[in-house]
């Protein structure tokens, strides 16, 4: 028997022992707002208490996993002391992903861009249509990635590749994020796929698997908080930027930016 719980950006369906978590913005290719944030946040944290989910599915749409935080909105910023409230919302949904008592999956389709990317390399398993794209592309605005994403990218990659991947911000398909390891699995039908990947996992001693995630995230939670809170402080200076803003006019202009390292 299923159960559906919608919102305006967040929809949630639950069945049997999994619950699918989509995000609802289709005309922004799932661009992260403070409204979705939130209500990611808060079904998340529903999902959290209840002993009868073992699996979590984050998902998007066809078109788009989600293309990474709402450049619309950091436009319409007026107050700059907005920013660290936003930030902070991010990186609880970030560690609340994290930190769910249950087995997480991406199933990625589409775009995962930026702030999108790293809420999926915050889940225990991506799955990734072959047709998807996926960029940590920070840099191109002139920012650092955040979302944990230095935690992440560090822990799947190593320090090296890692820097290289963020420093590049080049769009992979999913088979050189395969080949990066930076994902898990790639499959020409992604929701058969998904399907074959939640039958194996509910056919396994699942309560055994969740509490070997949870002994490692709880090892591991302390250094995610500090990098969380060393990203909100550096995004914060590399938004005074020059080149921030040269990004931002380039990417609303649909032009290459000419960046001065200012």
């Amino acid at each position: 028997m299923a159960t559906d719980f919608v919102t305006n950006t967040v929809n949630v369906k639950i069945e049997g022992r999994v619950a699918t978590v989509q995000m609802n913005r289709p005309e922004s290719l799932n661009a992260l707002d403070k409204e979705m944030i939130r209500g990611l946040t808060a079904r998340l944290k529903e999902i959290s208490i209840s002993d009868d989910i073992d699996i979590v599915v984050l998902t998007g749409n066809d078109r788009a996993f989600s293309s990474g935080g709402d450049i619309k909105s950091m436009l319409s910023m007026k107050d700059e002391s907005d920013f660290f409230p936003i930030m902070d919302c991010i990186n609880e949904l970030v560690i609340t992903i994290y930190s769910l008592p249950m087995l997480t999956i991406s199933a990625v389709s589409g775009a995962a861009a930026g702030l999108g990317l790293s809420l999926a390399l915050a889940t225990d398993y991506i799955l990734a249509d072959e047709k998807s794209k996926l960029a940590m592309n920070f840099i191109g605005i002139g920012l650092i990635p955040d979302g944990g994403a230095h935690f992440f990218l560090e822990r799947r990659l190593g320090e090296d590749k890692a820097k290289q991947l963020i420093w590049e911000g080049k769009t992979l398909t999913a088979s050189e994020a395969l080949q990066l390891s930076l994902i898990h699995e790639v499959a020409s039908d992604y929701k058969e796929a998904l399907n074959q990947k939640i039958e194996d996992w509910l056919n396994k001693p699942i309560q055994a698997m969740v509490k070997t995630k949870k002994i490692l995230a709880e090892n591991n939670r302390p250094h995610l908080l500090k990098i969380l809170e060393i990203e909100k402080h550096a995004q914060y200076k590399m938004r005074q930027t020059e080149d921030h803003l040269e990004g931002i006019k380039a990417f609303v202009e649909k032009r290459k930016p000419q960046f001065t390292g200012k």
